[in-house]
C-alpha cells in the first residue's frame, strides 16, 4: 500500500491547486503549519512575482466569464447546478477585496453576493442556518458568502454565545446542510484566507494612518486580536470537522494579496471546469427561423 503523504508533502506537490490546497479529510488541522505569505502553486519564475501574478489573474478573467455564461445558459434548460463560494477568515484577511477584485471578473448580474453581519432579532429567533438557506444562489448562479454559517462555530465558540455542546452539534449540522446542496447541484468552494498575525497588525495600522479607511476600523479590531489564539483554534476545528468530500476547505495564504486573488479565481476556474457547464440545444428549427428572418 502506498505510503500516504503528509499534508505538508502534498502542499508542496504538482497538481491542480484544488488538491495543493484542499484540507484533507478527517487530519488533524494546525495552522502555524501553513505559511501565511506563501505562494503554492504559482508558477516560479523571475521576480517580480506579483507582476506576473496580477497579469495571470487577468487572463484568467474571459475563461471564467465564459464559464459563468454557459453555466446561467444551462440553467435556461433546466440544468440545476450553480456554484457557491465560502469566504471566512480573520478581519483584514481580504474577505472584501476578494468579492471586489475576483468577483469582478464576472456578470454581476450572474451574481449573489451576501455579507453576513451579526445575526438579527428575527434570525435569532430561527435555527442558524435559516438566514443562510435563504441567501443561497439559483441554479445557473455563482453566490458569494462574505462570511457565513462559520460564524456559528468560530465567534460563537470564542465568545461563548452558545453552550459548547450545541458548537459541537452544529459541526454536524454544517456538514448534513452542505452534503444537501451538493446533492441539489451546489458546487460549494468554502476557502479560509490565512493571514498572520504580524499582517494584520499592518493592514490595520495602514487604516489608522489613513483617514480615508478610518471607516474600516474598529477599536474592536483592538479587542479582537487579543483573542488571536482561541481564533486560530476555533478555525482548526471548522476545517478539521466540516473538510468534507461533498464541501472541502481551501486554505489560502492571504498576506499576499496578489497571490490571494489569483488562488481564490484559480479554485473557481478549477471547479468550473470540472462542472464544464453547455449552452443548450435549440430547441426550434434554427434553418427555418433564419429562413423567415431573410424574409422580412
Amino acid at each position: 500500500m502506498a505510503r500516504k503523504k503528509p499534508a505538508k508533502e502534498r502542499r508542496r506537490s504538482a497538481g491542480p491547486l484544488s488538491e495543493l490546497l484542499r484540507v484533507p479529510e478527517g487530519e488533524r488541522v494546525s495552522l502555524s503549519s501553513y505559511d501565511a505569505g506563501g505562494t503554492p502553486g504559482f508558477p516560479t519564475g523571475p521576480p517580480p512575482l506579483k507582476v506576473a501574478g496580477l497579469a495571470a489573474t487577468a487572463l484568467m478573467g474571459e475563461r471564467l466569464a465564459g464559464l459563468q455564461e454557459r453555466l446561467y445558459a444551462a440553467s435556461t434548460a433546466g440544468d440545476r447546478r450553480r456554484l457557491l463560494l465560502v469566504l471566512q477568515g480573520m478581519d483584514t484577511s481580504g474577505k472584501g477585496g476578494t468579492v471586489k477584485h475576483v468577483i469582478g471578473l464576472f456578470n454581476p448580474s450572474g451574481c449573489r453576493i451576501k455579507a453576513f453581519k451579526a445575526p438579527t432579532a428575527e434570525e435569532r429567533n430561527h435555527p442558524f442556518l435559516w438566514r443562510i438557506m435563504k441567501e443561497l444562489p439559483h441554479p445557473g448562479e455563482i453566490g458569494i458568502f462574505d462570511r457565513s454559517q462559520y460564524e456559528d462555530v468560530l465567534i460563537a465558540r470564542v465568545r461563548e454565545l452558545v453552550p459548547r455542546e450545541e458548537i459541537g452539534r452544529r459541526y454536524g449540522q454544517i456538514n448534513r446542510f452542505e452534503k444537501t446542496l451538493a446533492e441539489d447541484g451546489v458546487t460549494v468552494v468554502k476557502v479560509f484566507l490565512h493571514i498572520s498575525y504580524e499582517e494584520q497588525r499592518r493592514r490595520l495600522l495602514k487604516r489608522l494612518d489613513n483617514p480615508d479607511k478610518h471607516w474600516k476600523f474598529s477599536t474592536v479590531d483592538i479587542d479582537e486580536r487579543a483573542l488571536w489564539p482561541a481564533y486560530q483554534e476555533a478555525y482548526e476545528l471548522a476545517l478539521e470537522r466540516c473538510s468534507t468530500e461533498a464541501a472541502p476547505w481551501f486554505v489560502v495564504p492571504a498576506d499576499r494579496k496578489w497571490y490571494r486573488n489569483w488562488a481564490v479565481s484559480k479554485l473557481l476556474l478549477e471547479h468550473l471546469e470540472a462542472l464544464d457547464p453547455r449552452y443548450p440545444r435549440a430547441d426550434f428549427d434554427v434553418a427555418e427561423c433564419r429562413k423567415r428572418l431573410l424574409s422580412r
